[in-house]
């Protein structure tokens, strides 16, 4: 299906016609958003964007949005709108796709020639050579002005490409940066000819993060502790952070209907993890690792797991656990909502007879022997329909992702050929 409103639809005339009474609404990003980068040579641009995003989201209520990483500064301030406006969407950022030479992927390659399309690659090139700069200079105290320097005096190297800006700023907020604790973007726009380009990339000053995803059944949490464990990285249980506030909830005897109790208790919680291998879960300092086990835990955990807001804080808290990066989580949006920008993804699958032989065993081996293959195999394919269709973070597939069917294959096979995948993709380390 597709959507194409009118310019009517979608107010354009209105809001370019010059009488007072036909003019409209319009939304205004942060000012420290649009002062900025393309914001410079396009005036007023972002607002307009702002506006035309905002009424598209509210006419068609998607649950997801995707928008491409090579418009960052588009896609900061979308997100930032989403939130700001509490619009009840996922906006997922899409990789920049590249052509063979490195030049990013965009309509405006139409405009150049044969010859401008092959000299176009070095604005990546600057780029990579920023980067390369950035990770030989960590703890310098001009780390900044080292990688522009670099970027312009590869570029100088072809005199007819007129740089407009390279800036490097947080991707979140955009505000310049005068040194790179965590992350910083690192953002070009230079002509060639008349064509206009822009391009960027991350500069991450954390260990990686590997996101693994998939349906319930796929083997996720037992290959993520073997993959954190060979790797030396810490595993980020999710499910456990989930238990635990489900488990103090229970404790001060708040029904875990009532959303608003839980979101004030939730808003309030501080999770962490210790231990030889940070297997042990406290809550507000106390050790609760067995306790998140109980039956009554194991019961009222959907329940709360389910509310936005208790969504909401947890993808916080685990956020903070990925400043300093070094973790591999799993779950159903660990790489499309919690860990956008995780250096590596995984979305394990298996079939449905695969999955519910599987559970089966798993049933048995606790003792219920009194459910057959069918009615397992009928529970999983409704769960998978639950979770890619849940309001809330839906399961999706990042586009970036790595699939890895786990069919026919050993716990063994599938955590090495995620730790050979994580090794190749991170040769240093």
């Amino acid at each position: 299906i597709i959507f194409a409103p009118t310019p009517e639809m979608m107010g354009m005339e209105k809001e370019l016609s010059t009488n007072a009474q036909n003019q409209t609404t319009t939304v205004v990003p942060p000012s420290s958003m649009t002062s900025i980068m393309c914001s410079l040579s396009r005036p007023d641009f972002f607002q307009g964007i702002a506006t035309i995003v905002t009424k598209l989201l509210s006419l068609v209520q998607p649950n997801n949005a995707y928008f491409g990483q090579k418009d960052a500064q588009q896609l900061a301030i979308i997100q930032r709108l989403v939130k700001d406006l509490s619009l009840s969407v996922n906006i997922i950022s899409c990789p920049i796709v590249r052509e063979a030479s490195g030049l990013a992927i965009s309509s405006r390659n139409q405009y150049l020639t044969v010859e401008q399309k092959q000299q176009a690659a070095i604005l990546y090139a600057s780029l990579c050579h920023g980067r390369k700069v950035f990770l030989e200079n960590l703890n310098a105290a001009n780390i900044v002005e080292k990688i522009k320097n670099a970027v312009q005096e590869q570029l100088a190297t072809l005199p007819f490409i007129k740089l407009e800006y390279v800036e490097i700023v947080n991707p979140e907020n955009l505000q310049p940066l005068e040194n790179i604790q965590d992350i910083g973007l690192l953002a070009i726009a230079a002509h060639i000819g008349s064509c206009r380009l822009i391009d960027n990339i991350l500069l991450r000053n954390r260990k990686p993060i590997i996101a693994i995803d998939g349906p319930a059944g796929a083997g996720k949490s037992t290959v993520t502790k073997l993959v954190a464990q060979k790797l030396g990285l810490l595993y980020l249980d999710t499910g456990a952070m989930y238990r635990a506030v489900t488990w103090m909830v229970l404790q001060v005897a708040v029904s875990v209907e009532d959303e608003p109790q839980v979101a004030e208790l939730v808003s309030q919680c501080q999770i962490s993890f210790n231990g030889p291998e940070n297997n042990h879960v406290l809550i507000n300092g106390q050790d609760v690792t067995a306790a998140i086990r109980s039956r009554e835990v194991t019961n009222n955990v959907s329940a709360i797991a389910a509310q936005a807001t208790v969504r909401y804080f947890m993808v916080e808290q685990q956020q903070k656990f990925g400043t300093r990066g070094g973790i591999v989580a799993e779950g159903r949006d660990i790489g499309t909502h919690v860990f956008p920008n995780a250096e590596l993804k995984i979305f394990l699958t298996a079939s449905a007879e695969e999955r519910s032989r599987r559970r089966l065993l798993e049933l048995q081996q606790k003792g219920q022997t009194n459910i057959s293959l069918e009615q397992v195999k009928k529970d999983i394919i409704q769960r998978d329909q639950k979770d890619a269709n849940r309001k809330i973070s839906p399961l999706r597939k990042a586009p970036d992702a790595i699939e890895i069917s786990t069919d026919g294959l050993s716990i063994a096979e599938v955590t090495q050929k995620i730790v050979d995948i994580y090794t190749q993709k991170n040769p240093q380390i």
